[in-house]
């Protein structure tokens, strides 16, 4: 069955077709097999839409979960990310976004880059974005490891200590490996800087 959602943030309207499932006395939750929902700001904007081939929607906590899903981030009528993960869920009246095991983050760039993780918040509010577990962001020129790191609307992405990054070279291949403190990827200019615990930038690399 598919369902169609258009909600307002902070004013939200869920459009449910299904039948609600009584999983005991105190919770209901509306189970759903096949789900579209499109996420507008006051406006009229359209901000995110989401897709997964099941999740439910409890009553009584106000949040979504959906199973597979595919996260669509718009900037104006553009698709700026797409995310996909094992499972994710859609809280706090649609300010957070939580999505956990396997998060993929691409671009539709021509020189698009991607960015993995174990866990994936975006605290859809402030527009920031925060990643934990087995981070790697990958593009062209550069391959980036760490154990956590964030984004905002700034387009740079922080890695936290440890990093570790690995240089390509024309075709594609490693051509070195170093390992450092913090590590700052600026997705305009594609340039990468470094910064010791003493926050003095040590060195910045351009591509």
């Amino acid at each position: 069955m598919d369902n169609i959602f258009r909600l307002l943030i902070l004013i939200p309207v869920f459009v449910l077709g299904c039948s609600p499932n009584l999983v005991d006395e105190n919770k209901v939750t509306q189970q759903i097999d096949s789900l579209d929902m499109n996420i507008f700001s006051k406006k009229g904007d359209k901000i995110y839409s989401i897709t997964s081939s099941s999740s439910s929607y409890d009553n009584n906590e106000l949040k979504f979960k959906f199973k597979n899903p595919t996260i669509n981030i718009f900037k104006g009528e553009v698709t700026k990310y797409i995310i996909t993960s094992d499972e994710s869920t859609l809280f706090e009246n649609n300010k957070l976004l939580k999505l956990k095991g396997n998060v993929k983050l691409k671009t539709l760039r021509e020189d698009e880059y991607f960015l993995y993780a174990d866990n994936f918040i975006w605290n859809i509010k402030e527009n920031q974005y925060y990643l934990d577990g087995n981070i790697k962001f990958e593009n062209k020129n550069i391959i980036l490891n760490s154990g956590s790191a964030k984004l905002d609307e700034s387009n740079i992405i922080e890695f936290f200590n440890p990093v570790k990054y690995i240089i390509k070279d024309d075709n594609n291949k490693n051509k070195f490996e170093i390992k450092s403190e913090n590590a700052y990827y600026d997705l305009e200019t594609e340039s990468i800087s470094f910064k010791g615990k003493d926050k003095r930038v040590r060195s910045i690399i351009y591509f």
